[in-house]
């Protein structure tokens, strides 16, 4: 099944009926252990944090991870910088996963947290990570399109396999990428990961879109709002499902520019 099966017809965000994805299935199947595009993206984005937050003269952190879905390690990277950490999520569903993890999130995060502890600045952190996520982590349902609402610009953030795959519209897709870069304060550190040439995907019984990009897309999309980034093309190399040619992993700096956001669909 395609998302682009019914006469090429886009499916839109509003369109999914994101109260039927199935949390316990999506993180039995991707997050029940440790995969090695995740390994590789932990490693890359654990540098990227430490290396910013260990300077001297950063002072209060405030992140936002947006569309956390029912992944904790967006998080559990942020965590040990941040006097709060808000997950923005839509699906009810993954709402309710998410707010039960926060007592004492469950061990299959541990080997997660393992990766980042292997980075000096994450191996000095002293307090226990089940006690600082349960001090700055909170859950707040809603919409990527609408992310004002949940405060000021952060001054930390992560988006991790949300802008792709929550709609077939290249559209969709670059304004989701545009919202999460407008809700980061200029300088702000970031990384953002994205399933490269997705056809959509399953979780338990449903099917849901994903927006066909590759690394120029992605390029592209977050061209307008960071002034330094990097954008890192993961081979696949034990694939967790079908319909995916790879992982994108881009990380840098928020600019101090808000331009609009571009319309055509770069080749």
């Amino acid at each position: 099944m395609s998302a682009r099966s019914s006469g090429d017809a886009q499916v839109m965000n509003a369109d999914v009926s994101w109260e039927a994805f199935d949390s316990t299935a999506y993180v039995e199947h991707n997050y029940r252990y440790l995969q090695p595009e995740d390994a590789e993206i932990l490693h890359i984005i654990r540098d990227h944090f430490g290396g910013h937050f260990r300077k001297p003269d950063v002072g209060p952190v405030s992140g936002i991870d947006v569309g956390a879905g029912a992944n904790l390690y967006p998080a559990l990277a942020l965590m040990p910088w941040c006097d709060e950490v808000t997950l923005v999520e839509r699906s009810p569903a993954n709402v309710k996963y998410l707010r039960g993890q926060l007592d004492n999130y469950r061990p299959n995060w541990d080997q997660f947290w393992d990766v980042l502890g292997e980075h000096e600045a994450y191996g000095d952190f002293s307090i226990d990570p089940r006690q600082q996520f349960r001090k700055v982590v909170k859950v707040e349902q809603g919409n990527i399109f609408d992310l004002g609402r949940f405060g000021p610009p952060r001054s930390a953030g992560t988006m991790f396999f949300v802008a792709e795959s929550m709609t077939t519209s290249y559209e969709e897709f670059t304004l989701g990428v545009a919202c999460f870069m407008r809700a980061l304060a200029p300088g702000a550190p970031f990384a953002a990961a994205f399933m490269e040439h997705s056809k959509g995907y399953y979780t338990g019984k449903k099917f849901f879109p994903a927006c066909d990009v590759g690394e120029s897309q992605v390029r592209a999309s977050l061209e307008p709002f960071a002034d330094r980034f990097e954008v890192h093309r993961l081979e696949a190399k034990d694939r967790v499902r079908d319909g995916y040619s790879g992982m994108i992993l881009s990380y840098g700096w928020r600019g101090n520019s808000d331009a609009q956001v571009p319309v055509g669909r770069p080749d």
